[in-house]
């Protein structure tokens, strides 16, 4: 790569190279914008154009290269073209082996299966049956949607609010009903139950749980309980936020006493992303059903439905799907399942995960925009919010208009409540991506989540060396001080 190669600067901040290759890098960046839909934010939140790529570095075709904490959202396990990945490729594509063999038995698809039975909790292992489905986790939770309806003959789900991938279940259901009526009700996330967790511990828990309780004993009164509940360990997409150990427990327990299948969607957060194999082993609990993608497929799209085989009703549930037989996804989602288990993975996500937290945290104390700082293992969270909150009374503006005093300027409030304390503070999805901006500027790729996109996310390779996440931890809170000063309403907060 020679001289393109993009030479870091005091502070993380890589030295511009984009006057190499520069031709060829907008051209591709202009007519991907005129032919790709509006939608596609990666592409328009992140106008780089990769061309090699290996373990956590991507150069793109401006000759930068950059450190990729979004990781493919998370499909990623071992980073960009991992050698153990590369070479189950290889050996597939070497054999002549047929590469997409619909659901027919194949020397891949059984390796494949004994790795992934050799990580599965131990409560579901012993009795779980796989279903290979579309290769998205989309398809994954439809596929179980259907699978827990013709299971309890029931409709519907119980989700939580900001749980990912929900809002297309149940198109497969027989009714006029969409995916967003009241056949999935979404019940708030445990964590925004603050007075709930203020207990702490199993009180807080059981508070807490006392909302999906009463959903359910109501429902079970006047119609049928849903067929299943869903839930993530820890949501991504929903400002990655983790679900409290204790409150799973105790969700586990509501839904096995009343008969409904427990599904836990594990999309992002399985193969060793937050510290564990799979997230329910933080908490201890066995689901009936998990939905697994991403990360299975060592890069390659793959997606399947692992369940008690009790559920089993030998009804097809959803349509016939044309890609359940990926070869080549199958060979990589062997080698990455086996090198995570081998190599304790999960263990060193959860290690190195716990320092970044820890050296990310105190940026809430420096940066009033900064509201919160929170993860488990290598998924990690930063929520920018408003720091002058609604201000109900209009203090700020009456600061500043024309004839104040000087002296009077309206102070941000402290992160996590409103003016004065009155409540949370607002969202701030703007400063959100001027710090994903900022990030590439030097040289760091990283995500947004939320509803709002109000929280920048980071999902490195569970092969991240200390010495790329002290330099991820320096580019990003550079990032941070960078927007926040140009923003405004991010100056330190008030002691």
């Amino acid at each position: 790569m020679g001289r393109t190669q993009a030479t870091p600067l005091p502070g993380g901040a890589p030295e511009d190279a984009t006057r190499t290759r520069r031709p060829a890098h907008e051209g591709i960046l202009r007519r991907h914008a005129a032919r790709e839909p509006a939608a596609r934010t990666y592409a328009r939140a992140l106008p780089i154009v990769p061309v090699r790529a290996r373990g956590l570095t991507i150069e793109g075709a401006d000759g930068r290269r950059y450190l990729d904490c979004l990781s493919g959202a998370g499909t990623l396990a071992l980073g960009h073209n991992h050698p153990v990945v590369l070479e189950s490729l290889r050996k597939v594509l070497d054999s002549g082996a047929p590469l997409s063999t619909l659901d027919l038995a194949t020397p891949v698809k059984d390796a494949f299966l004994t790795e992934l039975f050799r990580t599965l909790p131990p409560g579901l292992a012993e009795r779980a049956h796989v279903r290979f489905c579309g290769p998205t986790g989309i398809d994954a939770v439809e596929t179980a949607y259907a699978l827990v309806r013709a299971a309890t003959g029931r409709n519907g789900l119980l989700a939580f609010t900001g749980a990912d991938r929900v809002g297309t279940a149940g198109a497969l259901d027989d009714t006029p009903a969409h995916a967003h009526d009241a056949r999935i009700p979404c019940l708030p996330c445990p964590p925004d139950d603050h007075l709930a967790f203020d207990a702490g511990g199993e009180d807080g828990a059981a508070f807490a749980a006392r909302r999906p309780e009463s959903f359910l004993d109501d429902v079970g009164e006047g119609a049928p309980l849903p067929a299943g509940v869903i839930v993530e360990p820890v949501q991504s997409e929903g400002r990655v936020v983790p679900a409290p150990d204790a409150w799973l427990r105790r969700l586990r327990q509501l839904t096995a006493d009343r008969s409904i299948p427990l599904i836990a969607d594990e999309t992002r957060t399985g193969v060793g992303r937050t510290g564990a194999f799979w997230a329910v082993e933080h908490s201890g609990v066995t689901p009936d059903v998990m939905v697994l993608s991403h990360a299975i497929g060592g890069s390659l799209p793959l997606a399947v439905v692992v369940y008690r085989d009790d559920l089993d009703t030998g009804h097809p549930g959803a349509p016939a799907e044309t890609f359940p037989g990926n070869q080549l996804a199958m060979a990589a989602g062997t080698a990455t399942l086996a090198h995570v288990r081998e190599n304790a993975l999960a263990e060193r996500a959860a290690t190195l995960g716990a320092r970044m937290l820890d050296q990310l945290r105190p940026l809430v104390s420096e940066y009033a925009c900064v509201g919160e700082v929170r993860g488990r293992g290598l998924m990690i969270g930063v929520e920018l919010v408003d720091p002058w909150g609604a201000d109900p009374q209009g203090e700020r503006a009456q600061a500043a208009a024309p004839g104040a005093a000087e002296s009077a300027v309206a102070e941000p409030v402290m992160p996590g409540s409103g003016p004065h304390g009155h409540g949370p503070l607002p969202a701030a999805p703007e400063l959100a991506a001027a710090v994903q901006r900022e990030c590439l500027r030097r040289g760091l790729i990283v995500g947004l989540a939320g509803g709002a996109a109000s929280v920048v996310q980071l999902l490195p390779p569970l092969t991240i060396t200390d010495e790329q996440a002290a330099a991820v931890l320096d580019r990003l809170a550079d990032a941070v001080r960078a927007a926040a000063r140009c923003r405004g309403g991010g100056t330190a907060a008030a002691p």
